[in-house]
């Protein structure tokens, strides 16, 4: 009798734990259904036509609708195969794009230093921090465009800030360069702007991180003897591993997509090209060269890039419980 009724409890448990499953599916289903949703309404389908198009010589005065009401001539030049990838990987300007892009990406380490730092000190309880904290992420907020323009002012060679303190200085100002139209200084001007204005944010994220760490693992090290120095390369830092990797894919991933900054503060790509970002170049196709197809080529290809080196970095990063290792 006892074990009867105790297989029956047994029973209604496993009831009772597989509907609460069901309703925890429902409610996650129902969270994740609206962008399902807004994804195949307004996202798949310019997605598919990109690849069809990327094949084609498309431009805003062709009426897809008629497509197949041409004559042999115009459908075999508009169906153009893979001549818009070849032509791509023979144009200089799409690889100095691509090195250029890739080039921004060194402030991705750079802000990933300053971030940890500020979120040390952020951490420590130093008196109006919270006042700094403000401070700091102010920039994230800002509108991009409003903080290209006052950067842009900042470089200017004749009446910019940073040139009117170099010459303040001491340094003659026919020694200065006018940094945005330098084919070796705009690049890391458009750097330095874009490692400020997001280190702010950065720093929260890993000031979260801090805030969130088991006390227990410093407790077990103050006991064993650990130093400052032990407790944080063996501790505080291998614990920061799952942001910073969450950090880094974004960063490349955003990074891969700039645009704003070079198209604001160099709109025709800068001297000889110097500052112009894969993305700039894709939308000086689509728009300013009426080359669709092209454009959604160039778009694919970076799409690939993207997803490579993403792979690559999930393949790199190691198991979370190997961390501590």
């Amino acid at each position: 009798m006892a074990e009867a009724v105790s297989q029956a409890n047994v029973e209604a448990q496993k009831k009772k734990k597989k509907r609460r499953w069901n309703d925890e599916a429902i409610c996650g289903l129902l969270f994740v259904l609206p962008p399902i949703i807004g994804f195949i309404l307004f996202t798949s389908g310019p997605f598919l036509f990109s690849i069809f198009a990327s094949f084609t010589r498309w431009d805003s005065m062709t009426d897809l609708t008629q497509l197949f009401s041409m004559d042999a001539d115009s459908r075999e030049w508009f169906f153009c195969g893979f001549e818009n990838y070849k032509e791509l990987f023979s144009d200089i300007q799409f690889w100095k794009a691509l090195w250029n892009t890739f080039w921004y990406m060194i402030g991705i380490p750079i802000g990933l230093v300053w971030a940890f730092a500020l979120a040390l000190s952020f951490n420590s309880g130093l008196p109006g921090v919270k006042v700094f904290r403000v401070i700091y992420y102010i920039p994230v907020v800002s509108s991009i465009v409003a903080v290209a323009l006052l950067w842009g002012w900042l470089y200017n060679g004749d009446y910019g800030l940073l040139n009117q303190v170099l010459a303040a200085i001491g340094i003659p100002k026919e020694s200065l360069p006018n940094w945005l139209q330098n084919a070796h200084t705009v690049k890391p001007s458009i750097m330095i702007m874009c490692v400020w204005r997001g280190v702010g944010g950065t720093a929260l994220l890993y000031l979260g991180a801090l805030q969130n760490l088991p006390r227990s693992y410093y407790e077990a090290a103050v006991i064993d003897g650990a130093n400052r120095w032990t407790i944080f390369r063996k501790i505080t830092w291998p614990l920061m591993q799952p942001i910073t990797f969450y950090i880094v894919v974004t960063g490349i991933i955003g990074g891969s997509q700039m645009i704003v900054e070079p198209q604001i503060m160099t709109p025709d790509g800068g001297p000889d090209y110097a500052s112009a970002t894969i993305v700039f170049y894709i939308w000086q196709h689509a728009f300013g060269a009426d080359e669709k197809g092209f454009a959604c080529a160039a778009a694919w290809v970076l799409a690939l890039i993207i997803f490579a080196v993403t792979a690559i970095q999930f393949k790199m990063n190691p198991a979370s419980e190997n961390y501590l290792e």
